[in-house]
């Protein structure tokens, strides 16, 4: 799979993604991730990316010939994944991003990921755009951080990453995880539940699907009615 992020801050990547299960899914050859600056594509001699709002207001706002430039040059720079290939801008007018997403985003071929910047983009930008992302009803400065979640939560779903079965019984898959415990067996008079120390693997198993039910009518009720649209 390969994953594009166009951003303004390339350099606020530098780390995130040299650790852990993405770090292994680079060195396997499972996933290939890089980084186009918008700033490349700017304007004139100081690489102008944005102006103010017409009618007015706050901030500046990304202008469309730049991030179209950015979003096209992208896609002709790998051809032969134009099926399979996705543009997503991470925005809050977007939908909200979900483990049944990422499940999905793991299938494409090609993820190009536009991260958004000051006061917001062009909304001619938006035809470029095959699809919008949040990450929640909240506002962060940039769509960096947003991107760095999307890409972590879709790249472990990618085939071959990590062991057959793993992300199976993981939370949002579809009801919350049940409850985990390992030694000590007793720690200040909280026991670990018997149940699980008796390696009677059905019994174990009738256990965790009744406390990842419990857990979920308790936490997550909504998880019940399937996953949101």
């Amino acid at each position: 799979m390969k994953i594009s992020i166009l951003t303004l801050f390339p350099e606020m990547f530098e780390g995130p993604f040299d650790y852990s299960i993405i770090k292994n899914a680079k060195e396997k050859n499972k996933v290939h991730i890089d980084f186009v600056n918008i700033r490349d594509f700017g304007i004139g001699r100081h690489k102008v990316v944005d102006d103010k709002p017409y009618g007015g207001g706050h901030g500046m706002i990304l202008r469309v010939d730049v991030l179209e430039k950015a979003i096209s040059q992208t896609k002709e720079k790998h051809p032969e994944l134009v099926e399979g290939q996705k543009v997503v801008l991470l925005s809050p007018h977007g939908k909200t991003f979900s483990q049944e997403k990422a499940q999905e985003l793991s299938n494409l071929r090609h993820l190009i990921l536009v991260c958004g910047r000051y006061e917001g983009i062009d909304e001619r930008s938006k035809e470029f755009i095959d699809e919008e992302l949040s990450i929640g009803d909240f506002i962060v400065t940039g769509g960096e951080i947003p991107a760095m979640i999307v890409v972590d939560s879709v790249v472990r779903l990618i085939e071959g990453v990590l062991k057959e079965g793993v992300t199976t019984t993981e939370s949002f898959s579809p009801l919350l995880e049940y409850p985990q415990y390992t030694k000590p067996n007793t720690y200040k008079n909280l026991s670990v539940p018997p149940i699980l120390l008796s390696g009677d693997h059905k019994k174990i198993k009738l256990w965790r699907d009744k406390a990842s039910l419990t857990a979920t009518i308790k936490l997550r009720p909504d998880l019940l009615n399937g996953p949101r649209k």
